[in-house]
């Protein structure tokens, strides 16, 4: 069974770590428990949509990259195809001819 915790907690931690920053800092500035953000980035607690969002904001990335991140990951262990970041030429073709790449 996925665990959407658990890969949110997986992403939070990549991006801080990518970001170099510690845990007590990412706490700190986002206002949160240091044990609280661990616990949510171990998988072991639900973070609301109020932390998840303090937490993106310290770690000064939009919540929606962090989401689609989630997202991908989940699409991954389900055997999916990450949806694409661009809209296929054909399909913008067949509604607006006009924005083509030709």
């Amino acid at each position: 069974m996925v665990l959407v915790r658990q890969e949110i907690g997986d992403v939070l931690r990549d991006f801080r770590l990518q970001k170099g920053r510690t845990l007590r800092q990412v706490a700190s500035k986002a206002s949160v428990a240091l044990g609280y953000l661990s616990e949510v980035e171990r998988g072991q607690k639900e973070a609301s949509s109020e932390i998840l969002a303090s937490v993106a904001e310290a770690l000064d990335t939009p919540i929606s990259v962090i989401m689609r991140e989630v997202g991908d990951r989940l699409a991954v262990i389900e055997g999916l195809s990450p949806v694409p970041d661009n809209v296929p030429d054909e399909l913008v073709a067949e509604y607006d001819p006009s924005l083509a790449v030709r």
